[in-house]
């Protein structure tokens, strides 16, 4: 069974940077498609980047601001947030399909104070 545990975010102030880390455990199997999306309070989850292979996709909102990229261990991947704005602050989630279904991890509190 695949699991998604997510570290790193934390606290930033406007203009400043967060990396948030994403390891995948309980299959041999390389995850081709791995992605990150984020939930505000009373907003609906969004996803804001997703790597498929080496192929890597951003929301309008993120673009050229946050880097997803695989990490050096199977099954890993990273979301560099790089300028980050108020309007970032949610909570971090990694996901991944699997076995036919989406598996999520627990997710991580990303904050940003203007």
């Amino acid at each position: 069974q695949l699991k998604l545990v997510e570290s790193g975010g934390g606290l930033a102030q406007a203009g400043g940077s967060l990396r948030v880390s994403c390891a995948g455990s309980g299959t041999e199997l390389n995850l081709t498609t791995m992605a990150w999306y984020r939930q505000a309070p009373e907003k609906q989850r969004e996803r804001v980047a997703i790597i498929v292979g080496g192929t890597t996709n951003y929301a309008d909102s993120v673009k050229g601001r946050f880097t997803i990229s695989r990490g050096n261990a199977k099954n890993t991947v990273n979301l560099q947030m790089d300028n980050l704005k108020p309007e970032d602050t949610a909570v971090y989630y990694c996901s991944a399909p699997f076995n036919s279904r989406v598996t999520w991890g627990q997710g991580t509190q990303v904050t940003v104070s203007s």
